[in-house]
């Protein structure tokens, strides 16, 4: 063991990008073990290392950590980036749990049914123009830019994920046994058939 943390995730960014982020802002190397098969994933869940069988999942300071809040939370708090004292955390908390509401809109959109790609799209657009993007616009803007390990996570060949694309939504629909198409309806995830 390096003392890297290791992360585990298929091969695209998913709920495992925050913790990438937030790994980045904290000037932390980590190691990446990436599954693209439902084999690979069936491996890890019968080693017993997945407390609920799902990813992500961090090795980190002699734990498995999964669910993507609780990491968050222990990486922030590690590193000394999750607030000086309760107030501040509270509005650490509203900023991710905000991200959160925006990022699984995002998520689950490749997902979507066919015919209701395109009012999805505009619910999104809707929410983050109006709800979401004013928010970090206005607190974060000119922070984040000023981080030299956020820059350096930006920049080519750096180890944030690209964007999904057919292929890796194919993949992931495999390895998750995604068998219904997924869409969005009032910031919720509604299972329909195909």
């Amino acid at each position: 063991m390096t003392g890297k943390p290791v992360l585990h995730y298929f091969n695209g960014r998913g709920r495992m990008e925050s913790i990438r982020w937030l790994l980045a802002a904290a000037g932390v190397e980590f190691e990446e073990e990436l599954f693209e098969t439902r084999e690979e994933f069936e491996k890890l869940i019968q080693g017993g290392a997945l407390m609920y069988e799902q990813v992500p999942m961090v090795e980190i300071d002699g734990m498995n950590m999964v669910q993507t809040r609780a990491i968050l939370r222990y990486i922030a708090a590690k590193y000394d980036l999750y607030g000086r004292n309760l107030q501040e955390q509270a509005w650490i908390d509203m900023y991710v749990e905000g991200l959160r509401d925006l990022s699984d809109m995002i998520m689950y959109f490749p997902l979507s049914l066919p015919e209701e790609k395109e009012i999805n799209l505009e619910y999104i657009l809707q929410r983050a123009t109006t709800r979401f993007f004013p928010v970090y616009e206005k607190e974060f803007k000119v922070r984040t830019s000023q981080i030299p390990t956020i820059n350096r996570f930006l920049q080519p060949g750096s180890q944030r994920k690209p964007p999904l694309d057919d292929e890796s939504i194919g993949t992931a629909k495999n390895i998750f046994k995604f068998e219904q198409g997924m869409f969005l309806k009032n910031m919720s995830t509604i299972v329909a058939e195909y």
